[in-house]
C-alpha cells in the first residue's frame, strides 16, 4: 500500500479490528505475535505490583500500555480524570482507587469488544466511580472545561493525527489542569514505507512521530510546562528495519493555563 492510500479511516478500522481481537482473546499482541512491547506481561510489569491488588485477571489480562500513567498524574481524592483510549480500563480502575468515591474517572475508547470487557469488569468489581464511553480521542465525547487530569497509555502514537487529539485534551481540560501520557516516539522519522504499514501502525510502531513533533503539537493546542522523562529505548522489543528511526517509550507530561477552582 503507498503512503498516498494510508487515510485516517484505513488506520483507524485496522487498529479497531486489532484491539477488537485483542479483547476478544485471540491471542495477538499490540505489537504484533513476535513482538513482545504492549502485552499484558510486559505492560503489568511497568506498574507497582502493589497497585494491581484485588484487579480480575480480565483486567490485567489487557493491560497494553508501555507506561503507568496513573502514577505520574499523582492523582488527588476528588478529582474528575479522563483516560484517552481506556482499553480494558486497567488505568481507570487504579484512578478510581485514588481519586475516591468523591472523584470521578470517564474512559473512552472507540473499539466495541473493548468497551464490553471494560464494562463487564466494572460490574463485577462493583465500581461506581467510572463511566466509559464510546468514542475516538480527535473527537472527545466530553464536555468543555470538564476533566481534572486526562491520562493516556501507548494510545496517541496510533491516532492518525496527533494535533487534534492535543486540541480535544486542552478543550476538556479544566483551567490549570495537567495531562499526564505514557507514549511511544521517536527521535528521527519513519521511512515513506513503514509509515504506509498500517500493520506496523497497529502495532504501536509506525504511529509514533518525533519527540520534538510531538511536543510542539502539544505547545500548539496551548499545553504548558511540558516534560519528557524516562525516555526508555525500545530497540530491545520493537524489531529494527531499514528505515526505522530510534524508538523510546517516554513518560511526558504538561499543564493547561490558568487556575482551577
Amino acid at each position: 500500500m503507498s503512503e498516498q492510500l494510508l487515510t485516517p479511516i484505513d488506520i483507524h478500522q485496522v487498529v479497531q479490528e486489532r484491539y477488537g481481537a485483542i479483547a476478544q482473546g485471540q491471542g495477538v499482541s499490540c505489537c504484533g505475535s513476535d513482538a513482545e512491547c504492549c502485552d499484558s506481561d510486559n505492560a503489568t510489569s511497568l506498574y507497582d505490583t502493589d497497585m494491581l491488588a484485588g484487579l480480575p485477571v480480565d483486567v490485567t489480562g489487557l493491560s497494553l500500555g508501555c507506561g503507568d500513567p496513573v502514577t505520574i498524574a499523582a492523582l488527588q481524592p476528588g478529582e474528575r480524570v479522563l483516560d484517552l483510549g481506556s482499553g480494558g480500563g486497567i488505568d481507570c480502575f487504579l484512578a478510581a482507587r485514588q481519586v475516591g468515591e468523591s472523584g470521578y474517572v470517564i474512559g473512552v475508547d472507540m473499539t466495541p469488544a473493548m468497551l464490553e470487557k471494560a464494562n463487564a469488569n466494572k460490574e463485577r468489581m462493583g465500581v461506581t466511580n467510572v463511566e466509559f464511553r464510546r468514542g475516538q480521542i480527535e473527537a472527545l465525547p466530553v464536555e468543555d472545561n470538564s476533566v481534572d487530569v486526562i491520562m493516556s497509555n501507548c494510545v496517541i502514537n496510533l491516532a492518525p493525527d496527533k494535533a487534534p487529539v492535543f486540541r480535544e485534551a486542552f478543550r476538556v481540560l479544566k483551567p490549570g489542569g495537567r495531562i499526564s501520557i505514557s507514549d511511544i516516539v521517536t527521535e528521527g522519522e519513519f521511512s515513506p514505507a513503514l509509515r504506509a504499514d498500517m500493520a506496523r501502525w497497529a502495532e504501536c510502531v509506525t504511529g509514533a512521530i518525533d519527540v520534538d513533533t510531538y511536543t510542539s503539537l502539544m505547545r500548539e493546542a496551548g499545553f504548558v510546562e511540558i516534560n519528557v522523562a524516562d525516555k526508555r529505548s525500545a530497540d530491545e522489543i520493537v524489531p529494527v528495519q531499514e528505515g526505522m528511526p530510534r524508538v523510546f517509550s517516554a513518560r511526558i507530561t504538561a499543564l493547561k493555563p490558568g487556575h482551577s477552582n
